[in-house]
């Protein structure tokens, strides 16, 4: 019998040891790489999906999405949004059939329609974080989730690097590799608990120590 906690706390996972995608990792410059990469992708009936966005540290100052992850449990394609853009095809693929798993899918969906006119939430999609709650797990965030599961927690120090870099470094093919695998291992992991109903919810009421006044 699995025993899913609803929440766990911040120091519980700093005390974690690291986890990273350790599967193939292709990074897409061109539209050619871009199809083959999709015909590849829509040969899977489940994928994660995540994008990064150069942050801006100037008010008033925003970026377009510059990076689409989308991940199987092996696999993961690292699509340059920058340099690419979203051809029809890309596009068509966010919409069809195959199922996508994202956690804060709202901002990722904003993100994607200020780079085309396409809305991407015609496709097949499971928010992260609605799903889990069905599990009775309560907690908002990749990293907490994946802990929580998994007893191991995914860097997020990649996250406020420049996505929009000429080349993309190890660290940040990797980070953003990884975000994308989670969301599909996640989602593989609680349907397997779902299956066999071996499973239960513990509640913890509180898992944060509270500051002294």
């Amino acid at each position: 019998m699995v025993t899913l906690q609803n929440k766990i706390a911040k120091q519980t996972v700093a005390d974690m040891p690291k986890e990273a995608f350790a599967g193939r990792i292709f990074v897409i410059h061109t539209e050619e790489e871009a199809r083959k990469a999709v015909e590849y992708l829509n040969t899977f009936s489940v994928v994660g999906v995540d994008t990064e966005t150069r942050p801006s540290f100037k008010k008033g100052q925003t970026h377009k999405v510059a990076l689409l992850q989308v991940s199987t449990a092996d696999t993961c394609f690292l699509f340059r949004l920058n340099r690419v853009g979203l051809p029809d095809f890309l596009e068509e693929f966010l919409q069809n059939d195959v199922l996508k798993i994202g956690l804060s899918l709202k901002d990722d969906f904003a993100a994607m329609r200020k780079r085309n006119d396409g809305d991407p939430r015609n496709g097949n999609w499971i928010e992260l974080q609605d799903y889990v709650m069905t599990f009775g797990i309560e907690e908002k965030s990749l990293q907490k989730i994946f802990a929580l599961l998994f007893g191991k927690k995914i860097s997020k120090a990649q996250r406020l690097s420049n996505w929009e870099a000429d080349t993309l470094t190890e660290a940040q093919c990797l980070y953003a590799a990884t975000d994308a695998w989670a969301c599909v291992e996640i989602y593989n992991y609680l349907e397997q608990l779902r299956a066999t109903g071996d499973y239960r919810t513990e509640r913890l009421v509180e898992v944060e120590t509270k500051k002294e006044e």
